[in-house]
C-alpha cells in the first residue's frame, strides 16, 4: 500500500471520527427516546413531557454556567450549595407579596456574583486548584446555611415563585423560556464576541492567550462569576418547583452539571465545547432519570442504571476512530 493510500485512509478515518464526535450524542439521544417510548408508553404522555422539561430547565441553567468554568480548565463544585443558599436567601425576605420577587432575583444574583468572584480569585490569583477552591466554597455556604436555618425547612415564599416553575407564556413553560434566553445569551457571548474568543484561547493555551494580550486571570474570574450567577438563577427556578426550602435544594447538581457538560462535548482539558452540546447532555441525563422512574426500578437500581448509561453515552460520544 502506497504512502498516498495510507494518507487517504487516515483522512477518511479522521473524517468519520469527526462525524462520530459531532453527531454521536444526538444519535444516542434519539435511540434513548425510542427505547423510552417503547418500554414505557407513559413517557410520551403530555404531562410527563412537561415534567421532564420542568426538571431539565434548572439543571440546564446550571450546566450553562458550569460550561464556562470547564472551558477555562476548571470546574465548579459549589453550584449545588449555592443553589440551596440562594433558596434560603429567598425566604429571608419573609414575603408573601409577589412584588418582592424582582428584589429576590437581584439579591440572589449579587450573592452569586460574590461567590463567583471568590472562586475566581482563589483560582486565578492565589493558584488554588479549582477542585479545592470550589469545594471550600461549597462547605462555607453549607455551614452558613445551616447556621441560619438550624436545619429546618422553610416555606415562606411569594406565591409567584411557583409560577416560575409551573407557569406558561403562550403555552410555553416559563422556566423553559428563561433557559432559552440564558442559552442564547451564553451562546452569543461564547461564539459571537471577543470575550468568547478569549475564553477559548485561555482554555486552549493560557500562555499563548497572555502573549496575545488577553488576561487569563481576568477571563477565569469572569467565567466563575458566570458559573455562579447561572447556578443562582437556576436555584430560584428550582425553588419554585419544590416549593419548600430545605438545606439540600439542588443536591447532586454539581456532579450532574459536570457530567452533562462533558457528555455534551465540553472538554475537561479546556478550550473546547458548546452550549448546545452541553444542553443535549442535560436532556440525556433527564430522560435517563425519568425513564428509570417510570419503569419502577428501586432507588438503588435507578442509580446503577443511570451510572451505566452515562458511562455508555460518554464512551459512545467521545470515542475516536484510530
Amino acid at each position: 500500500m502506497t504512502e498516498v493510500d495510507n494518507a487517504a485512509i487516515r483522512r477518511e478515518g479522521m473524517s468519520m471520527a469527526g462525524m462520530f464526535e459531532k453527531y454521536g450524542l444526538i444519535v444516542f439521544l434519539a435511540l434513548l427516546l425510542i427505547i423510552a417510548a417503547v418500554t414505557s408508553p407513559a413517557f410520551l404522555g403530555p404531562q410527563n413531557l412537561v415534567n421532564v422539561l420542568t426538571i431539565a430547565a434548572p439543571l440546564g441553567m446550571v450546566v450553562i454556567g458550569q460550561t464556562f468554568a470547564i472551558l477555562v480548565r476548571g470546574l465548579d463544585l459549589s453550584v449545588a450549595s449555592l443553589m440551596a443558599t440562594v433558596a434560603v436567601l429567598a425566604t429571608a425576605f419573609k414575603a408573601t407579596d409577589d412584588s418582592v420577587i424582582p428584589l429576590i432575583f437581584v439579591a440572589a444574583i449579587i450573592l452569586s456574583a460574590m461567590v463567583g468572584l471568590l472562586n475566581g480569585w482563589l483560582i486565578a490569583k492565589r493558584g488554588v486548584s479549582p477542585f479545592l477552591a470550589t469545594l471550600a466554597t461549597m462547605i462555607i455556604l453549607q455551614g452558613a446555611r445551616f447556621a441560619y436555618t438550624g436545619g429546618a425547612p422553610i416555606s415562606t415564599l411569594p406565591p409567584g415563585m411557583a409560577w416560575l416553575a409551573s407557569g406558561r407564556v403562550f403555552g410555553i413553560p416559563v422556566n423553559l423560556l428563561a433557559l432559552g434566553i440564558l442559552a442564547v445569551f451564553a451562546g452569543v457571548l461564547l461564539h459571537r464576541s471577543r470575550i468568547g474568543r478569549q475564553i477559548y484561547m485561555v482554555g486552549t493555551n493560557p500562555r499563548a492567550a497572555f502573549l496575545n494580550g488577553t488576561s487569563p486571570e481576568r477571563i477565569t474570574i469572569l467565567c466563575y462569576v458566570l458559573s455562579s450567577v447561572c447556578a443562582g438563577i437556576g436555584g430560584l427556578f428550582l425553588l419554585g418547583y419544590v416549593g419548600t426550602v430545605s438545606n439540600w435544594v439542588g443536591q447532586g447538581y454539581e456532579l450532574d452539571s459536570i457530567v452533562a457538560a462533558v457528555m455534551g462535548g465540553v472538554a475537561l482539558s479546556g478550550g473546547r465545547g458548546t452550549i448546545v452540546g452541553a444542553l443535549l447532555g442535560v436532556v440525556v441525563l433527564v430522560v435517563i432519570s425519568n425513564l428509570v422512574l417510570l419503569l419502577g426500578f428501586p432507588i438503588e437500581m435507578q442509580e446503577v442504571i443511570k451510572g451505566v448509561i452515562i458511562i455508555g453515552a460518554a464512551a459512545f460520544y467521545r470515542q475516536r476512530l484510530m
